[in-house]
């Protein structure tokens, strides 16, 4: 691919939610590689300056390996993709298990695997989109919460390792938000109530976060930013 002269971004996810919303603030002076799997929401990105949509599936790993190969830099990484369906550990199928662990885990540490050489280079920025579950596991949430758990303790790990090569990582845990795979999920518990706003955040004030990630200066090291909804039912 051509060389930018701006900065590079990647998003995961970045033809919805968080990630989309993500994709527009970046795009402001980044040249961003929009990755998802919906061809028609990426077409929609084909209109939007400095965006590029990349029809990828991240479990798809030489696939992964031969996009990152075609970039010449890399300044920021966003892992926004991910999968959430409600089960206890009773209603749990390994299948269900390996859904999960290869998009919310798996997925990412190869990408960030892959995306390592370039962001050292250009001592750039890794961002995890996580989640209030990967601190506290609920009922029903089992599956979910365990994968970004591990989520949580890849970007610790990671943090640790590339210190010493300039890399910095963080983690945004936003609690509930009004996101497209959020509205999925209650819809398979059979929630079809309307979403109240001041229990849900907003997915641009997630994205928000990120770009503060993205644009903190060069002294510091943001490791964790937690967002709730101003109206917070967790028990906590």
């Amino acid at each position: 691919m051509t060389a930018s002269a701006l900065p590079v971004a990647i998003v995961t996810g970045g033809n919805s939610g968080i990630g989309l919303e993500t994709v527009k603030l970046l795009a402001a002076d980044h040249q961003v590689y929009a990755i998802g799997r919906n061809q028609q929401t990426l077409q929609a990105l084909e209109r939007v300056t400095n965006v590029i949509p990349v029809a990828l599936d991240i479990t798809d790993f030489a696939a992964v390996a031969a996009f990152i190969a075609t970039l010449e830099r890399i300044d920021a990484l966003v892992h926004s993709a991910a999968i959430s369906i409600l089960s206890t550990t009773f209603s749990a199928t390994p299948e269900l298990w390996q859904q999960h662990l290869n998009i919310n885990v798996i997925a990412p540490a190869e990408l960030t695997r892959l995306a390592l050489p370039a962001l050292r280079a250009s001592q750039g920025k890794v961002v995890f989109i996580n989640s209030g579950s990967g601190t506290l596991a609920l009922a029903g949430h089992v599956i979910y919460s365990a994968s970004k758990f591990a989520l949580t303790a890849l970007a610790h790990a990671l943090r640790s390792e590339e210190s010493e090569h300039g890399v910095r990582v963080a983690t945004v845990a936003p609690g509930p938000t009004d996101t497209p795979m959020n509205q999925a999920s209650r819809a398979r518990a059979g929630n079809h109530a309307p979403i109240n706003p001041q229990e849900y955040l907003d997915a641009t004030s997630v994205a928000r976060a990120v770009r503060f990630i993205v644009d903190s200066p060069e002294d510091t090291q943001i490791a964790d930013i937690v967002i709730r909804p101003r109206r917070d039912k967790a028990k906590r």
